[in-house]
This record gives structure tokens, C-alpha cells and sequence, in this order.
């Protein structure tokens, strides 16, 4: 994907993103003309892209996360959006935050994964997100690739949380099960276990 391309998508992402926003959404152009998108504007050169309305519904998902993480109630707003554009739980999404980073978005891991969802390189460029640290982007970013794991393995929840952790080829080089990794064998029970406690 060119780097136009990508701008592309990210400015259509972004869009969708602003549409579902429930509450105030900035943007502003980088040095690199990548956009960056946020709630939470901090410095110069943001602008006001959208002004949100509260959304009251948020709350339930909002008070369980909160009782099995102490931070996820901070991200819980735009884990909510990037769940509405997506078109994936937002449940899951906190289930798999607290899985691969534990809600720290500055976390890397071994591998060079990066940020809430633990996006590596390849996967943030090909969802258009210019920033993995940028909690906003990582989100959405990760959000996408989960909805479309989904649909590739058919709604087979377990298959694409697999997929998610040691890629889409080992779940195919294994017969469509969950590889025999032991870092995998363990998240998608772990997943699984944070997703049903949030619903």
C-alpha cells in the first residue's frame, strides 16, 4: 500500500470513526502528513473535526470493565467507537486490550508489537494507523483486523483470536485450529475468559 493510499484509508477511517464519535473529535496534519485523530487534543494545531454527544449506553460495558481493570474506564470512550465502526463487541475489545497490554499504551512487547491492541508494523500499516502509541488509531486499527479475522474464520470466535496472536497462516498451516503454540494455547483461553466476565 502506498503511503498515499494509506493516508487515504486513514482519512476514511478517520471519518467513520468521527461519525460514531460520542464525544468532541480533533484532527490535525503531523510533519509526516499523517492524520492524527483525537479525543483528547493536546498541543497546537488540532482542530474540532466533530462535536460529540454523550452516549449513556456506553456506561454498562464502561462499569464492568472498570471491575476487572482499573483502567479501563480511561479508554472505555473510544474503545466504544472504534467497536461501533468496526462492527465487533466492545466487550471484546476490552477483553483483548487487557490481554495483550493491560491497557498501557506504550507497551511493546518481544516481538515489536505495539500499544493497546499490540499491533505489529505490518498489521498497522495495512488498517492505515500512521501511530500504534496513539491510543485512537490502535484501537480502530485493531478493531478492523479483529472484524475482519471474524470473517475469515466464519464467526469462530476462538479461530480468530488464535489468528490474532500467531497470525492468520498458523491458524491455515494447522487445519483451522488453534496452533500448538504455548503464548497461544494460553491467550485465547484468557480472552475468552475476560470476554464472558464483561458480558
Amino acid at each position: 500500500m502506498t503511503s498515499t493510499t494509506a493516508r487515504s484509508v486513514f482519512l476514511l477511517l478517520a471519518l467513520l470513526w468521527a461519525a460514531a464519535a460520542q464525544a468532541d473529535v480533533y484532527v490535525k496534519e503531523d510533519a509526516d502528513g499523517a492524520l492524527v485523530l483525537t479525543d483528547a487534543p493536546g498541543g497546537e494545531g488540532f482542530e474540532l473535526l466533530l462535536r460529540g454527544e454523550r452516549d449513556t449506553a456506553a456506561a454498562p460495558v464502561a462499569a464492568a470493565a472498570r471491575a476487572e481493570h482499573p483502567s479501563a474506564q480511561q479508554h472505555a470512550p473510544r474503545i466504544e467507537r472504534a467497536a461501533r465502526v468496526a462492527g465487533v463487541d466492545a466487550s471484546l475489545l476490552h477483553a483483548v486490550i487487557r490481554a495483550e497490554s493491560a491497557y498501557n499504551p506504550r507497551a511493546v512487547s518481544p516481538k515489536g508489537a505495539a500499544g493497546l491492541m499490540q499491533l505489529m508494523p505490518a498489521t498497522a500499516r495495512r488498517y492505515g494507523v500512521a501511530d500504534r502509541f496513539d491510543p485512537d488509531q490502535n484501537v480502530l486499527g485493531g478493531a478492523l483486523y479483529l472484524r475482519d479475522l471474524l470473517a475469515r474464520f466464519d464467526g469462530q470466535l476462538e479461530l480468530a483470536l488464535a489468528a490474532y496472536n500467531a497470525g492468520e497462516g498458523a491458524v491455515q498451516k494447522y487445519g483451522g485450529r488453534i496452533p500448538p503454540y504455548a503464548e497461544t494455547q494460553r491467550y485465547v483461553p484468557q480472552v475468552m475468559h475476560n470476554y464472558r466476565s464483561l458480558q
